[in-house]
């Protein structure tokens, strides 16, 4: 079972780049709370917060194909009406 994403067992769950866009939106507020904080520690945080912002962001494009592909190869996913996986078991 699933803790955070969708499935046939977790008909509440979410999307993998609804996940990874929520946490990039968090991350971005974090920075705008942080920029003006001149300490090299802050700078520092900053600058990792920034590397980790785009990752995520060629993360969310990742699982974005994901869901492209299988709506397209497919049709939409079922798992929230507690359809099969339309790929694997």
């Amino acid at each position: 079972m699933t803790h955070f994403l969708v499935s046939a067992e977790n008909k509440d769950g979410y999307r993998l780049e609804d996940i990874l866009a929520a946490v990039r939106g968090e991350i971005v507020k974090r920075c705008g709370n942080i920029v003006d904080d001149h300490r090299d520690e802050a700078h520092q945080v900053l600058e990792n917060n920034i590397r980790v912002l785009a990752l995520l962001s060629d993360a969310i494009k990742l699982a974005e194909n994901s869901t492209y592909v299988l709506d397209r190869s497919f049709g939409p996913s079922g798992s929230a009406e507690g359809g099969e996986p339309r790929i694997g078991k």
